[in-house]
């Protein structure tokens, strides 16, 4: 059939609404980074805090300039099924202000900001499971390597519009594969090369400060509906509106079903469980909440809050030092987020694919996840473990055993995140109680 002619009436206009909308969710996707921060911050021990805090906020820095350099046109530009390419967006010389971007209503420089935000948080994930041992400097230069190799061609993938994957017709809304899974293959490729914390199995490690675990968790919430709605890119059809519906359903749902199987299997209802089962659900709605109803999210949510609470346990199982969980929340919830769209997919939403309860007999949608699950987590962890390999044996990954034991904090960054000498009674030791078993560092099953 010959391509239909559009008449310049037909084209696509610039919307000052949809604009706005988009810049809003950018800045909401922002925000996600120094809430990450938080939280990776109040889960670890007090002598790690500000270099927890410095791992995420660096990523603001290194992936801004390397995305306006050169990432937007690899990852986004026209070129082969693996990587793309736009000279004229190189260092963003050549795009004019009111350039739309691909037949949206949106101009190419929103759509460039939205995805930066994306490219900076997802680095910034992988930093919870290498807590209290990674060199800043060669974190820093990780970050960068890994941006450049891994996240920007599987962006192309997923999101490119002749991505291999996007072209098979991989569904993932908002990053279950290119955010979560990428990120928590990532994580386990590095600490398989870099090894275990001093104490793991051993010491408690547990978190120094569940307060602002959970304003850290708050905030990831709240940005969430930005990264999740956002990726519509407008908000004229109702589709957004489903996934900011389903990012709310989703999440409420993953925690509820975290705290049940925490309660059940370890006897306490803990902070640290609402937090994580709150953004185990919102990481696998991540992929799946434009194809789904809110029915199908709260499955999702469920599912996904159950999994991911005991998936957390095997690293003490399996013997790999995963500090912060990871590859436990975010590759596990990134992964039954983007399968479970080959269940519960309705047609009704960003797509008309539909699933295996909607009538997909042939599970040809399921397989279609199958095929970009694997490959995302395939290329990241193996890619991952290399790059960390090759700077572990040039740099040197980790701090030295003292300057681990005595924190990472004075040791790389010259700072402690409170000081206490002016506030008398010589406080000592551990700042937090002993806390509930089923709280200490989730030592499930040790």
């Amino acid at each position: 059939m010959a391509p239909a002619i559009m008449l310049a009436a037909d084209a696509p206009k610039l919307s000052s609404a949809n604009t706005g909308f988009m810049l809003i969710c950018s800045a909401l996707v922002m925000l996600m980074t120094p809430g990450l921060a938080f939280f990776y911050g109040g889960m670890v021990r007090v002598k790690s805090t500000l270099n927890m805090l410095m791992m995420s906020f660096i990523s603001l820095g290194i992936v801004t300039i390397l995305w306006v350099l050169y990432g937007f046109s690899l990852a986004f530009g026209t070129g082969s099924s693996l990587l793309g390419w736009n000279a004229d967006w190189i260092g963003l010389s050549n795009i004019g202000l009111t350039e739309l971007w691909d037949g949206y209503t949106i101009p190419v420089f929103v759509f460039m900001v939205f995805q930066l935000m994306f490219a900076i948080i997802t680095p910034a994930l992988i930093s919870g499971a290498l807590a209290d041992r990674v060199k800043f400097s060669a974190w820093a230069l990780f970050v960068a390597l890994w941006v450049t190799i891994v996240y920007v061609p599987v962006a192309h993938w997923v999101w490119g519009a002749d991505g291999w994957a996007y072209k098979l017709g991989v569904i993932d809304f908002a990053g279950g594969t290119a955010v979560h899974i990428n990120a928590g293959a990532a994580a386990l490729g590095v600490i398989l090369v870099i090894g275990k914390r001093v104490g793991f199995k051993r010491d408690p490690m547990r978190p120094h400060s569940l307060p602002l675990v959970m304003l850290g968790a708050g905030l990831l919430w709240f940005g969430w509906f930005g990264f999740n709605a956002g990726s519509w890119l407008g908000n004229d059809d109702g589709v957004g509106a489903l996934m900011f519906v389903n990012t709310q359903v989703a999440t409420a749902a993953a925690m509820l079903a975290w705290l049940a199987y925490e309660k059940i299997r370890h006897g306490a209802f803990t902070t640290l469980g609402a937090a994580s089962g709150a953004v185990a659900g919102l990481v696998a709605i991540t992929p799946s909440g434009g194809a789904v109803s809110p029915l199908g999210a709260i499955a999702v949510g469920a599912i996904a809050g159950v999994a991911c609470a005991a998936a957390v346990g095997l690293k003490f199982k399996w013997g790999y030092d995963d500090s912060l969980d990871v590859v436990g929340v975010h590759m596990v919830g990134g992964i039954i987020g983007s399968l479970l769209i080959g269940f519960f997919a309705t047609g009704k939403g960003q797509s008309t694919a539909t699933g295996v309860f909607y009538g997909d007999h042939t599970f040809t949608q399921l397989w279609k996840q199958c095929a970009g699950v694997f490959a995302v987590l395939a290329y990241s962890l193996i890619v991952s473990a290399v790059l960390a390999f090759l700077l572990d044996r040039t740099l040197g990954m980790r701090v030295t055993e003292d300057e681990e034991i005595s924190g990472i904090d004075q040791a790389e960054h010259a700072e402690t995140a409170y000081d206490f000498s002016g506030a008398g009674g010589g406080v000592t030791g551990s700042l937090a109680a002993p806390a509930p078993a089923a709280a200490q560092n989730r030592k499930v099953d040790a």
